[in-house]
């Protein structure tokens, strides 16, 4: 049912949506600020800031914001130090930095600017959805002036601005075309859809982005759409194809999926599916890196199965499934070994199947992982490791399957 407080662009429309190729893909990555919004990470220095900068490129991340200057001096010395750093090193990165439609934001981006030289995009946002109209005590008169000056002030100064409205995805369709109105006729060049609290359906983000871009053709814009997407309700990637295929060109997503509450899209799931789909051509084998930097720096944790990147992703130890996977190996079939139990190629991100030895494991798994680890696998092993497993309530380390075979080793000498 309607609420006088939340549009909901998910109703009427079924839940699926049209997946069709869109022409173009572009990503922008929001580890160093949304990311850093998560209530539970640690803030990166600013050399490990500019260690994952330049892992972007070869991931085929073409732009990324790097803070919000307005936040504090540190924040802004960030800034410009990652500014720097993409003019310095040629990277081909093209910055924006985050800030409220306040002067108070907007000149640090653009001393940022002047500072360095390298032009940043200003992502100038502002809530526009009715629950948070009526929280605030906001008019949509005071809410069009206010785009108005902001948007017209960060023009005139230089910045080229991508306008973001707040929970778009809960706002009405009247609000929400008289606020990118606004903001196209004080100069916008870009127009972020938000799903800031991460409440679209894959069908509702189709039917929002059609309409902005409908609402933006009509006042004779050619509009670049992005599409900012948040996971609470775990249809962050999903929400971000559907976006992409229904006419947005840029999507924004974090490394791990880090973010306020339960977190923003997840770069490197969307990638993966970007790929397999054929949308994208780029080669994924510093992914694991990407990720395992973005972890670190933040002291954030990725769960075992975690999808492609978690530690369990392709692995397997149970009988049937490893004794496949053996199997494909066995033939010298890496193409068969990676898809035999997994839609994912653990190739396509630099990684490779492992078979592990647990309580539901068969022959072939001990076989295997002797073979694997260069251990020949006799009788008397296979026997010794098959023996710990079935007598464990849990998949065995390396660590215990090498002590097994050195006690083995030990009686036999005695």
């Amino acid at each position: 049912m309607e609420s006088p407080l939340l549009h909901d662009w998910n109703e009427v429309q079924p839940l699926t949506a049209d997946l069709t190729r869109p022409s173009r893909v572009e990503l922008n990555d929001e580890t160093l600020r949304d990311g850093l919004q998560s209530p539970s990470v640690r803030q990166p220095t600013i050399a490990e800031k500019e260690a994952f900068v330049r892992l972007l490129p070869a991931l085929g991340i073409g732009s990324a914001n790097i803070g919000y200057p307005g936040a504090s001096e540190q924040a802004y010395g960030d800034v410009v130090r990652l500014a720097r750093l993409i003019r310095d090193e040629h990277l081909p990165v093209s910055p924006n930095c985050a800030g409220r439609t306040h002067q108070a934001d907007i000149m640090p981006m653009v001393r940022a600017q002047q500072e360095t030289g390298v032009p940043i995009q200003a992502a100038l946002f502002i809530g526009s959805s009715p629950i948070r109209q009526w929280v605030e005590g906001w008019t949509l008169e005071r809410l069009l002036h206010t785009i108005d000056e902001a948007v017209g002030l960060a023009t005139r100064e230089g910045l080229e601005v991508m306008f973001v409205t707040e929970d778009t995805t809960r706002a009405r369709p009247a609000d929400i075309e008289a606020m990118y109105g606004a903001a196209a006729d004080a100069g916008a060049k870009r127009f972020c859809v938000a799903d800031t609290v991460g409440h679209a359906t894959p069908s509702g983000t189709q039917r929002l982005v059609q309409f902005v871009k409908a609402s933006l053709e009509r006042r004779g814009v050619t509009p670049e759409i992005d599409w900012h997407g948040h996971r609470d309700r775990g249809l962050d990637v999903i929400n971000s194809l559907a976006a992409l295929a229904a006419g947005a060109t840029r999507v924004h997503a974090c490394a791990a999926g880090i973010g306020e509450r339960v977190g923003n899209a997840a770069m490197d799931t969307v990638l993966v599916n970007l790929v397999m789909l054929g949308w994208l051509d780029q080669d994924l084998s510093t992914l694991a890196e990407y990720c395992r930097l973005a972890v670190e720096m933040t002291r954030s944790e990725l769960p075992r199965n975690y999808p492609v990147m978690g530690e369990d992703a392709f692995a397997t130890s149970t009988g049937v499934h490893a004794a496949a996977v053996a199997k494909a190996y066995q033939k010298g079939d890496q193409w068969l070994a990676d898809r035999v139990y997994s839609s994912v190629p653990a190739a396509l991100v630099g990684r490779r199947q492992a078979i592990k030895i647990g309580p539901m494991s068969g022959r072939s798994n001990a076989e295997f992982w002797l073979k694997d680890h260069g251990v020949e696998a006799t009788p008397e092993r296979l026997a010794a490791v098959l023996g710990l497993a079935k007598a464990t309530d849990h998949v065995l380390t390396d660590a215990e399957i090498l002590a097994t075979i050195g006690q083995l080793q030990h009686s036999a000498s005695v």
